[in-house]
């Protein structure tokens, strides 16, 4: 750049001099005064004119030299945003190893435990075969006793003495066979725990609520409504069976698994004061949990009136809302827990836990919570009344807006917040900008949005 500068400058003076040398052969008969001046006059216009160009070639590069340190500061600016949300993503990534190390000390604590427990099973079971054993020769040499004895005294009082010792005799051995089938099958549901454990170890890498639910189900063998043994002594499960059928139905999931019942499905239950209707059991976490709500694919349109989120709607074995009315009806047996899971669309699974009170139709199913525990944060109002709202009946209208129509679902809302569960379903789109506050989003105050792919609402009781 220097040096076209330095050329544009000496140019002109090059020329400069030329002309002079030609014009003062072609005018010699000129005064000395006369091309003196003439030739000052022609230096200043040439310094001019060099002093021009190098201007515009300043004014050139400056304007050049400002836009590349514009497109500098601007990736820069991307460079500095990327760096801050590669940092959130590592944070996150490092919260979850720990979470995911801590499951798998668990898993082999409880590996352990399995095993001995196991052997302890296995130990017990060898001891009662030699008991049996022991016992079958004491019989048979009894029988061959009392068959001499009858051969000798062959009285009648003898014989029937002798046939109901023999009928004690073989009732005792029956029931001990019948325990043995029972250890026997304690026996088969504990391998089974115990190949369930070895297949969790294998699940690491999955999330850590994924594994430290299915190792609380891996806790509960699964069987069917057979009685199982504790302390050497059948359990009650077949006499609450007998109660439940001599009463009618349970009167929720849970009693239902009190009573033996550990495969999830549909059920009938008759709460207290209410009238029988099927609900969703679903067994997990050492228990039976009676499902309010299910969305797995938006196969089912949840922008619903009033009246259909009071009786219910959908199919229980797929999307559903089982009604306000029936889940108000468990409820108000007692105290009961809501557990709410979440999964987004990179299949992260999340879960939050409340303590729960649910109103009535007078109070509008008002729903007040209290947070227990979870592994995303609060996106509900803690310790408020909540009201539910449905389009059609908005029961708490804030500044002039409705959130049920601006959400299109019905919900507890208050002050128009992000987070609706029964909210329109929404996929991820490759481009454009997410259609909030019409989807099915989890939101915080201070967070980020979740945006679901699926959602279920469970209850529980406390005790």
């Amino acid at each position: 750049m220097k040096i076209i500068l330095v050329f544009l400058f000496v140019a002109p003076l090059a020329l400069s001099a030329r002309a002079e040398k030609d014009y003062s052969s072609f005018d010699s008969a000129a005064s000395p005064e006369t091309k003196s001046r003439f030739a000052m006059l022609d230096d200043v216009r040439i310094l001019a004119n060099g002093l021009l160009q190098l201007g515009h070639g300043l004014k050139d590069f400056v304007h050049k030299t400002k836009g590349q340190m514009n497109d500098i500061f601007q990736k820069l600016y991307i460079f500095d945003r990327s760096f801050y949300e590669l940092s959130l993503q590592t944070s996150e990534i490092k919260e979850e190893e720990e979470q995911l190390r801590q499951t798998t000390a668990r898993l082999q604590i409880n590996n352990e435990e399995i095993k001995n427990l196991s052997q302890e099973m296995n130990s017990k079971i060898e001891d009662l075969i030699q008991n049996k054993i022991q016992l079958q020769e004491k019989v048979w040499g009894l029988e061959d006793k009392v068959t001499k004895l009858a051969i000798i005294q062959p009285s009648t009082q003898g014989t029937e003495d002798i046939s109901s010792l023999k009928a004690f005799v073989e009732e005792q051995d029956n029931h001990i066979k019948q325990l043995l089938k029972i250890v026997e099958d304690q026996h088969v549901q504990l391998d089974r725990q115990h190949n369930q454990i070895l297949e969790l170890e294998d699940k690491v890498q999955e999330p850590a609520l994924v594994l430290f639910s299915e190792l609380l189900i891996s806790h509960n063998p699964e069987g069917v409504n057979g009685p199982t043994v504790h302390s050497g002594q059948p359990s009650l499960s077949i006499c609450s069976c007998l109660l439940f059928a001599f009463l009618g139905a349970a009167p929720d999931c849970t009693a239902l698994y009190n009573s033996g019942r550990r495969t999830s499905g549909v059920y009938t239950i008759k709460p207290n004061g209410s009238e029988a209707f099927e609900v969703y059991c679903e067994m997990k976490l050492g228990s039976s949990w009676t499902v309010i709500q299910n969305r797995v694919n938006g196969s089912l349109d949840f922008n619903q009136t009033w009246d259909a989120y009071v009786n219910g709607f959908g199919d229980l074995h797929e999307e559903f809302w089982l009604g306000l009315n029936k889940t108000y009806s468990i409820t108000k047996q007692g105290n009961y827990i809501l557990r709410i899971e979440l999964q987004d669309w990179k299949d992260n699974k999340r879960y939050i836990q409340y303590a729960f009170t649910l109103g009535g139709p007078d109070t509008d199913y008002t729903l007040q919570l209290s947070r227990i525990s979870g592994s995303i944060p609060n996106a509900l109002p803690e310790q408020t009344e909540l009201r539910f709202s449905t389009a059609d009946r908005d029961t708490d209208i804030i500044n002039d807006l409705n959130c049920p129509e601006n959400y299109l679902g019905g919900w507890w809302h208050i002050d128009c917040e992000e987070t609706n569960l029964n909210g329109k379903y929404v996929t991820p789109r490759s481009r454009g900008r997410l259609d909030q506050r019409k989807g099915l989003y989890w939101k915080p105050k201070k967070g980020r949005y979740y945006l679901l792919r699926s959602t279920k609402i469970m209850i529980h009781p406390t005790d």
